[in-house]
């Protein structure tokens, strides 16, 4: 059998073969607690095991047939078809049970040994160092229920799904539906049909805590929803459960007022679970979030708008992926790219994150950009032939260019008919499976419009346009004609229909750059003349894609550029703002604009910047030209004038401000020589404070990260940290933190835990692999480009997927930044052929960064 890496094709000739009536799962979970029975270094010496007892009931529409169950795990005990004991070591090869002769109707039944997860994939447990208590989770997507029971794990194989659980004295115990806990076990009601990878359970000593939604309907049915969140007992005092449960409901409204189909899945927990390789994950009925969106500390405006937006993505997905889901991974894009699109749309539609399309167009998009630039980019609906590709199309072009293209589907075919198909939809499709054709159906029916031309542009073609306005002006200085011309890549060169709105901005008064001429018009083929505008006064800045209605990379003309470069923080309309800084970041990732012009831009104008979410995306991006698209000869310089400007900017912050806390944390990553981690070094300690700035740990790790990297605390210093902060969050930052130290004993010492031994957790390969890299440090970074390209093939093999990809992406010699890195990656790639499709695209993917690099340095260099 081919193991653990399932096929669409079998995939398909499995679903047209079965159907599955039901699951009843029972799990044994009292081994969480107590000495290790395998735990690596215990007694046993493999891994620490759970029981689990599956029964399925399924058809067989050609009685005499052979198929197979999913499950990997360490030991099967007993398999059982149809009343027959089958012999576990003849049909049980890790992955796969093998399944012959099959009745029109069957029962498996499976009693297996599975294994506790330390990598975030399956049942994950974890012992909290703070009080030692231990906190399981289940995480699925895209296949990994098979390693908690035995099923057919793939999207399309729904069924209702029964579990019980026993778990230690004490615990609590969720999973998708109710439960009651019985004569010391813990029982669920049944679910409605649904696929495997969004069964969940969630068990341990979880802070708890309820709350209720009401809903009555205009014809007077009344639904009540009762609602739950939980985090480990040590997050308790920073729990702001009311505020998650205010959009919690303020979603269930908005979604029930447009999508006329009500919350279908009963209660609706939310859990904030420990060391979450996700953001989140949209379980019916018990939905799981990374603890991070705790904040220990204080944080700004844009982190609660983030986990605002992440908790409506997952309650959308209640509707789009959970009642009507995609068929196969192809069409991943019907529920993530939808949860995407309507995060944004209700959080601008029902919360108090009014300002959510300025976000969207800041972050989303410029993710759905870079990813739709990469060798690997693919179409919206994408040719997923395996389960390896569906884990690597969680990315920007499924979620963000996917929901950036239903923006632009709003406004082709209109918000009435767009939301009337998602109606249709939900209620045609309820509990089923459905392709792109299932949507485009309802949605021509509702809007008149032809969707396959739609489709074929937008869904079917990969690459992003650029677009460039073309201003001719007449003898008395206004416009005679306007024109948008439009670009495609070579590799990708689709010109597509845009519906776009043209934005005139001048120079008012009192100083600010304001709109004084707008017009919305559909851009197609290469060059469109824009009548509407002809005969208006001349700009000072043309805004293509003003309003940002479509999906495009926005070019500017010489005098809109020049406008920019004097004064972009005039311009008053912050989503204005917001895309032309979007525009510039492309420029200067494309070497069309030199990395220390960008920096300067930031540096001149950011301090004018309102929207704290764009402050901040500007700090990242401001960092990242620096440290990658910089002139080697020049990064030292670069860094410095980055960081005195960062300093200046923090201490003329208003006290207090989240401007000054996201300053302060810029600071941090920019501190360049002496002055700069002396004064981190004073406010840590207390010697140095400024009016407003509360330290608190979060911010104190922060500081000391820095200080770290920089050699300035060591150790000793660290481990005092810890002992301050013994906290699980605690560990995570004191590892990164270690890993982070200018030492080549350090360095190999990361290096050898990250690629020789799989004793980390997940958490703490991401905190390793963070710490690892540092700009300042690549003369220690160095020898390990040749090491990287001997060891990613033997890791890809030996590790879990996710550990896989963090380890292939992570440690790639990015900032060994040289044409012989370069070389040498295309050398790996001409040898290894042959190699795992999904590791030749994180190296394929990671060699076009490097190369993007070296063009931005080479155009930074001839500037002058």
């Amino acid at each position: 059998m081919p193991g653990e890496n399932l096929s669409r094709d079998e995939a398909r000739e499995r679903a047209a073969l079965l159907s599955v009536d039901g699951y009843e799962v029972s799990l044994d979970l009292r081994s969480a607690v107590g000495e290790a029975d395998g735990d690596p270094g215990g007694a046993g010496g493999g891994p620490r095991t759970f029981r689990s007892v599956t029964t399925i009931r399924f058809r067989c529409a050609e009685p005499g047939a052979a198929g197979f169950a999913d499950l990997i795990a360490p030991e099967v005990t007993a398999v059982s078809l149809n009343g027959r004991d089958l012999d576990p070591a003849e049909v049980f090869d890790g992955a796969r049970i093998a399944l012959e002769d099959l009745a029109a109707d069957n029962e498996l039944i499976v009693d297996a040994r599975c294994a506790y997860s330390r990598t975030g994939e399956g049942l994950h447990r974890f012992v909290d160092p703070e009080d030692g208590e231990v906190y399981l989770y289940t995480q699925y997507e895209p296949a990994d229920a098979r390693r908690v029971f035995a099923n057919f794990e793939q999207p399309d194989l729904k069924a209702p799904f029964r579990f019980e659980v026993r778990a230690p004295e004490g615990w609590t115990v969720w999973s998708n539906g109710a439960g009651t806990l019985t004569d010391g076990v813990w029982r669920f009601a049944e679910t409605k049909p649904i696929s495997t990878y969004i069964t969940c359970v969630v068990a341990g000593p979880y802070h708890y805590v309820t709350d209720s939604y009401e809903r009555v309907f205009e014809d007077g049915t009344k639904l009540e929803i009762p609602l739950g969140a939980m985090c480990r007992k040590g997050l308790a005092p920073y729990f702001d459960a009311d505020d998650i449960f205010l959009i919690t409901k303020q979603g269930l409204d908005f979604f029930h007022d447009h999508f006329d189909y009500p919350y279908p899945f009963g209660k609706y927990d939310q859990a904030f679970v420990p060391e979450y390789n996700l953001g989140a994950m949209e379980n019916p009925g018990m939905v799981t979030f990374r603890e991070e969106y705790i904040f220990r500390g204080k944080v700004t405006r844009a982190s609660y708008e983030g986990r605002a937006n992440v908790v409506l993505h997952e309650m959308a997905h209640m509707w789009f992926g959970d009642l009507v889901t995609m068929e196969w991974w192809d069409d991943l894009w019907l529920k993530e790219s939808f949860a995407d699109f309507m995060g944004a749309f209700s959080l601008v539609g029902a919360t108090r994150f009014t300002d959510g399309w300025i976000t969207f167009a800041n972050r989303r998009k410029a993710w759905a950009y870079r990813a739709d630039q990469l060798p690997s980019t693919h179409p919206v609906t994408a040719d997923i032939r395996d389960l390896q590709d569906a884990k690597l199309n969680f990315d920007g072009i499924t979620y963000a260019k996917g929901a950036s293209v239903l923006k632009q589907l709003v406004a082709y075919v209109g918000q009435d008919a767009f939301l009337e198909g998602a109606r249709r939809y939900f209620k045609r499709n309820a509990y089923g499976n459905t392709r792109l054709g299932d949507l485009l159906s309802v949605l021509e029916e509702t809007s008149g419009r032809d969707m396959g031309a739609w489709a074929a542009a937008w869904l079917q073609t990969a690459g992003v346009n650029a677009l460039t306005p073309q201003t001719l002006l007449a003898a008395d200085g206004r416009i005679a004609e306007l024109a948008v011309v439009q670009e495609a890549p070579e590799a990708h060169p689709r010109l597509r229909p845009h519906r776009v709105a043209i934005g005139l901005y001048r120079r008012t008064e009192g100083g600010a750059l304001e709109r004084y001429a707008r017009a919305e018009v559909d851009v197609d083929g290469p060059r469109t003349v824009v009548g509407e505008l002809a005969g208006e006064q001349a700009p000072a800045l043309v805004l293509v894609n003003d309003d940002d209605l479509t999906y495009c990379k926005i070019r500017f003309d010489e005098t809109s550029l020049a406008t920019l470069r004097e004064g972009l923080g005039l311009l008053s309309d912050p989503l204005a703002r917001a895309l032309c800084w979007t525009a510039l970041w492309n420029m200067t990732r494309d070497a069309l604009l030199p990395a220390r012009e960008f920096i300067e831009l930031v540096l001149e104008f950011s301090g004018r910047e309102s929207d704290i979410g764009v402050l901040q995306m500007l700090h990242a991006w401001a960092q990242s030209a620096a440290v990658h698209y910089t002139a080697p000869g020049r990064r030292e310089e670069t860094g410095r004038i980055l960081a005195r400007g960062a300093s200046t900017r923090l201490q003329a912050a208003e006290a207090g401000s989240e401007h000054q806390l996201a300053w302060a944390r810029f600071f941090a990553r920019v501190a360049a020589d002496g002055a700069d981690l002396e004064l981190l070094g004073g406010l840590l300690d207390g010697t140095v404070s400024l009016p407003g700035l509360e330290v608190d740990q979060e911010l104190r790790w922060a500081f000391l990260e820095s200080l770290a990297v920089h050699g300035i605390v060591g150790e000793k210093e660290l481990a005092a940290e810890l002992a301050r902060d013994d906290t699980a969050s605690g560990k995570r930052h004191q590892v990164r933190c270690l890993a982070a130290r200018p030492s080549a004993a350090v360095k190999a010492q990361a290096w050898a835990r990250l690629v020789e031994s799989d004793a980390l957790s997940n958490a703490l390969v991401e905190a390793t692999i963070a710490g690892f890299g540092q700009p300042s440090q690549r003369e220690l970074l160095a020898p390990y480009a040749e090491r990287y390209f001997a060891v990613i093939e033997r890791v890809w093999e030996e590790r879990s997927i996710q550990i896989g990809m963090d380890v292939v992406e992570g440690l790639f010699p990015s900032l060994v930044d040289t044409p012989e890195t370069l070389a040498a990656t295309d050398a790996w790639l001409t040898a290894h052929e042959d190699a795992a499709p999904a590791l030749r695209r994180l190296v394929l993917e990671s060699r076009d960064d490097l190369a993007r690099t070296l063009r931005g340095q080479e155009c930074d260099g001839a500037a002058g």
